[in-house]
């Protein structure tokens, strides 16, 4: 909901690091996978219970992979790195409810066990629309440059973030917050289906 709002605030920061970082030689891929392992660093560090030093991971992991989207457009970006980073993203956004089951099993899993299953939703739900429409041939940069359709809604990357640095800061709340959270990944796969019906209808009525 918010990511295209973010946008204007966050890209200039992110495009004069990576023509930093671009005559280092280092690849868009790389901060990818640094990334990944910044997550799944937080995601040990929740299970061990060290919210500051998993705090700090989540945003290393969010600035890693804020670098790595702005080097891949000074380079010009490929099929391959657009994949990497959407996988790598979801196995962070997968290990982070994860680790808090593991943190506190009794107060824990079931709502770790909903939020897991509402990204299920939201991550079909986004990726499902974003294969259908490359072969249709659409495309839209309101969330910036992708290397696949974003189809927008209420629970996006920021919105996500948020949540967890929630999570790290007020831990014994975890199981409200991911509830609240489930709720609105809920609500964002149903208004997502409606956009993918009008948008996919649209373009069926354009190329029959």
């Amino acid at each position: 909901m918010f990511d295209s709002r973010l946008r204007p605030l966050i890209d200039p920061p992110l495009a004069a690091a990576a023509a930093a970082l671009e005559r280092t030689g280092l690849s868009a891929n790389a901060l990818t996978v640094a990334g990944l392992a910044a997550g799944l660093g937080a995601a040990t560090a929740i299970a061990s219970q060290a919210w500051t030093a998993a705090l700090a991971l989540v945003a290393c992991n969010r600035l890693l992979d804020g670098l790595d989207g702005a080097l891949a457009r000074r380079r010009g970006p490929t099929d391959f790195g657009g994949y990497l980073d959407a996988l790598c993203d979801f196995a962070f956004y997968a290990a982070v409810p994860l680790a808090f089951a593991i943190a506190d099993p009794g107060r824990n899993a079931l709502p770790a066990a909903t939020l897991l299953a509402s990204f299920l939703g939201t991550g079909a739900s986004f990726l499902g629309f974003a294969a259908v429409a490359a072969r249709r041939g659409l495309a839209t940069e309101t969330q910036g440059r992708k290397s696949i359709y974003y189809l927008a809604g209420l629970a996006e990357g920021g919105e996500t973030i948020a949540v967890f640095v929630a999570f790290c800061l007020w831990p014994q709340r975890f199981p409200a917050i991911a509830y609240g959270f489930a709720a609105l990944c809920a609500i964002t796969v149903l208004a997502r289906l409606r956009v993918a019906r009008e948008l996919l209808d649209a373009s069926g009525r354009a190329n029959p």
